[in-house]
């Protein structure tokens, strides 16, 4: 079967694209070869994609044990949970469909024949699915796996979350918490930093989490 991308790499009138991929360091033997599009989410601004990149690298080097060329492009993202409660959370479902029509746009542009993505989180993953349903090339999805819980290790009488595990949900739950008196300020500063202990999709019943566990 003729791969698809022979229409941006194959042929005497291809010498110009050819001469671009020749730029950026790829070889003949790497053109010859089905082009993988890996689209990685990788940003410093929502937990659960900081270390998307190792992703990457390793889904990379898979594709090339494989017999393929892989080729790194990026996908934006909002993290819900900052936006959320000032204008920023406006803009959350439309990044959506940008990732959609982005992805659907680098790889039918370039002529991939076939696709991996690596998100995570709220919009990103369906945004992606629904760029593969469009495409409908072969495609493997990685997604970047759930958020740890986090713990307070605090024994204080009288505060509810005291020694208990804690997620994003409690954070939200706790300004309330001090709204309505039953812990103070304090404590509450001091869930702030153990809720969330390192990178993932928030735990808790939202789409950052359910949408991770799907794929």
């Amino acid at each position: 079967m003729e791969k698809r991308s022979n229409k941006a790499t194959q042929g005497m009138a291809r010498a110009p694209h050819r001469s671009l991929f020749y730029a950026m360091g790829y070889t003949d033997e790497e053109l010859e070869r089905p082009l993988v599009g890996v689209c990685c989410a990788k940003n410093e601004i929502i937990p659960g994609h900081v270390e998307l990149d190792r992703i990457a690298e390793a889904v990379k080097a898979g594709v090339r044990m494989a017999g393929g060329t892989p080729i790194e492009f990026p996908a934006i993202g909002v993290c819900d949970g900052i936006a959320m409660g000032h204008e920023g959370m406006k803009y959350s479902l439309v990044t959506r469909e940008l990732i959609a029509d982005s992805v659907e746009c680098v790889v039918t542009a370039h002529q991939f024949d076939a696709l991996v993505l690596i998100p995570n989180c709220d919009k990103i993953v369906p945004g992606m699915l629904m760029a593969a349903a469009r495409l409908n090339l072969p495609t493997v999805v990685v997604s970047g796996g759930a958020m740890m819980p986090g713990h307070l290790p605090s024994r204080e009488p009288g505060n509810p979350y005291s020694d208990k595990n804690l997620s994003l949900t409690d954070m939200f739950e706790g300004v309330g918490a001090v709204a309505s008196g039953k812990i103070t300020e304090a404590q509450l500063k001091e869930m702030e930093h153990c809720a969330c202990p390192g990178c993932g999709s928030c735990s808790g019943m939202f789409t950052a989490n359910s949408m991770n566990c799907l794929t």
